[in-house]
């Protein structure tokens, strides 16, 4: 009789326990980012670097959309 060849099913990596909670993860990334973006692009206006200061304050919107982007893409 042969023996079964079956691969054993894959473990997370410890202390990420569940998809759920590697996807909170991601998301808490992604909005910290955001977040740090932000802040960093308040501190440059009114550090009187008002155009860093909008620069900077365009990747908001960008690292947020990156992020809707990347949790679209994986699989449920």
């Amino acid at each position: 009789m042969p023996e079964s060849t079956s691969v054993p099913p894959s473990r997370p990596p410890a202390g990420l326990k569940s998809r759920a909670q590697r996807d909170k993860l991601a998301v808490l990334l992604f909005m910290v980012a955001a977040f740090a973006s932000f802040v960093f692009s308040v501190s440059l206006w009114f550090g009187g670097y008002r155009d860093a200061g909008l620069f900077v304050g365009i990747w908001v919107p960008s690292i947020l959309s990156l992020g809707t982007l990347v949790m679209s893409q994986r699989p449920r």
